[in-house]
């Protein structure tokens, strides 16, 4: 079992920048996938980006050059730097820790942090 709980959202305008964090309970944090998830009002939850227990990482187009993810396996958190944001990198973020497991995905969700980019 694992517990995930974000933090660093808020209110940013346009062009600044927010450093999402989110840490992990539980074991095993070494072997997991970590993603970061948002889900805009109205919108379907995206994939942001996500960084595997070898350090392969993926972004969406969208946030190419702007956003990096990382890993400190030590302290058990993932993180999103977020840079030169914009109105529309709104959304509630989500954190996500995903393992196969004797051939099935386990997947675990955080509650979600609001960011808001507005002037």
């Amino acid at each position: 079992q694992v517990q995930l709980v974000e933090s660093g959202g808020g209110l940013v305008r346009p062009g600044g920048s927010l450093r999402l964090s989110c840490a992990a309970s539980g074991s095993g944090f070494s072997l997991y996938v970590l993603g970061w998830y948002r889900q805009a009002p109205g919108k379907q939850r995206e994939l942001v980006a996500t960084i595997t227990s070898s350090y392969t990482i993926t972004y969406v187009n969208s946030v190419k050059g702007r956003f990096t993810i990382s890993r400190d396996n030590a302290k058990n958190t993932v993180y999103l730097q977020m840079n030169n944001l914009k109105p529309e990198d709104t959304a509630v973020y989500y954190c996500n820790a995903m393992r196969v497991i004797a051939g099935a995905k386990v997947n675990y969700w955080g509650q979600g942090t609001q960011v808001t980019v507005s002037s």
